[in-house]
C-alpha cells in the first residue's frame, strides 16, 4: 500500500470536507430573532418543489421531443435526425424514471398506512 498516495487523497478528502462545511456554513445556533419564522412544513414544501421541478422537467423533455420531431417532419434542414432521436430517448429515459420515482412513493405510502399504529 502506497502510504504517502494514502496520504495524499486522504488530505484532499480532508478539504472537500473543510469546503462542503464552509458552503453550508455550519456553525453556532443564531439567536431565534435571526431565524427566519417559517408557516407549516418546509420539508413537504421542499419535497413538494422538487418533485414540480422533476415533473415540470420531464414535461419540458417531452415538449422539446416533440417539436423537433414535428420540425423534422416538416423538413426543416436545420433539425437532424440524430438530435431528435436522441430528444426522443432522454425524453422517454425521463418518463420512465418519474414513474418508477412515482411507484417508488406510492409503495412506500402504502407501507406506511399499513403499519400498525
Amino acid at each position: 500500500m502506497n502510504i504517502q498516495g494514502s496520504s495524499s487523497l486522504y488530505a484532499e478528502m480532508q478539504s472537500m470536507l473543510a469546503e462542503l462545511r464552509s458552503t453550508q456554513q455550519v456553525g453556532p445556533t443564531p439567536p431565534s430573532s435571526e431565524i427566519p419564522k417559517v408557516e407549516g412544513n418546509t420539508a413537504r414544501a421542499d419535497f413538494g418543489g422538487m418533485l414540480k421541478g422533476a415533473i415540470d422537467n420531464i414535461n419540458n423533455l417531452q415538449m422539446d421531443a416533440r417539436n423537433l420531431q414535428t420540425r423534422l417532419e416538416m423538413g426543416d434542414q436545420s433539425v437532424s435526425l440524430a438530435e431528435t432521436m436522441i430528444a426522443a430517448s432522454k425524453s422517454s429515459i425521463a418518463f420512465e424514471a418519474g414513474v418508477q420515482v412515482r411507484n417508488k412513493v406510492v409503495d412506500a405510502y402504502e407501507k406506511i398506512m399499513n403499519m400498525p399504529v
